[in-house]
């Protein structure tokens, strides 16, 4: 089977060079140590928040079209994008009200031999900051994520590992996320999440899954895994059996004459 999914994978990327699996955009999350406390910054009261929201040189689980792959982000993926002062936003589970943000000077982003660091200064007075600080101190919220675009990356020779070289973080954000054990993006990059729920889905839910993968194309067989055609069996006719329909005819013309 590994065997198969790396020559498939192999030749689509002989089709098509610097081919991306799961496109290029990435929300990717990481266990990630938070840490919430209060602080004074240029004569104000903040919360800082800080942690992870990425961990170089480890490996973690992805699928693309043909099957299982680890994916690696380098420990210089962030160098170039950082040096050009991204525009990026600190959220919780990258939704709602940005709390803080590199633009204004709110949200601070290194790298060390970590991985990406997120130091947040938000503002004590929100409430949404207020509930975020007592998630952590709850330890309800323990990790990290973050949001990019992967501009740069390579296949190993075995085509069953991606590492990415280059991401771009501008417009993107670094967030603290409820969990963050496996990958997410795109549907396609949360394939992990997905499998792992399918035994639990209820029946209806199952066979209305089941029924729309039966329905796509690329999951067909392919010309060099399908089954040679086979020329159709002749059919076999029965003889009419009594009088055919000409000769009744025929004895019809005959009466009428």
């Amino acid at each position: 089977m590994t065997e198969e999914i790396r020559d498939l994978r192999a030749a689509a990327v002989r089709a098509q060079p610097g081919l991306i699996p799961c496109g290029v955009a990435r929300s990717q999350p990481f266990p990630s140590t938070l840490r919430a406390k209060k602080v004074e910054k240029d004569g104000q009261s903040f919360v800082q928040v800080e942690g992870y929201a990425s961990v170089t040189e480890r490996g973690y689980d992805m699928w693309d079209m043909f099957g299982p792959y680890t994916e690696i982000v380098s420990a210089g993926a962030f160098d170039k994008t950082l040096d050009a002062n991204p525009d990026v936003a600190f959220l919780l589970n990258h939704r709602g009200m940005t709390m803080a943000r590199t633009t204004n000077g709110s949200l601070e982003l290194s790298v060390d031999d970590t991985g990406l660091k997120s130091v947040a200064f938000l503002n004590p007075k929100r409430q949404d900051v207020k509930d975020l600080v007592i998630a952590i101190e709850d330890g309800n919220i323990t990790e990290m994520s973050f949001a990019f675009m992967i501009t740069r990356g390579q296949w190993s020779p075995d085509y069953m590992e991606f590492r990415i070289q280059e991401v771009d973080l501008d417009r993107g954000d670094t967030s603290a996320v409820n969990y963050g054990a496996n990958p997410y993006t795109s549907i396609a990059a949360r394939s992990h999440e997905i499998i792992d729920c399918l035994d639990k889905l209820p029946a209806g839910a199952a066979r209305a899954a089941l029924d729309k993968l039966n329905g796509r194309r690329d999951l067909r067989p392919t010309e060099t895994s399908a089954p040679a055609p086979q020329e159709p069996a002749p059919v076999k006719r029965e003889e009419p059996k009594g009088r055919s329909l000409a000769l009744i005819r025929t004895q019809l013309l005959a009466d009428d004459e």
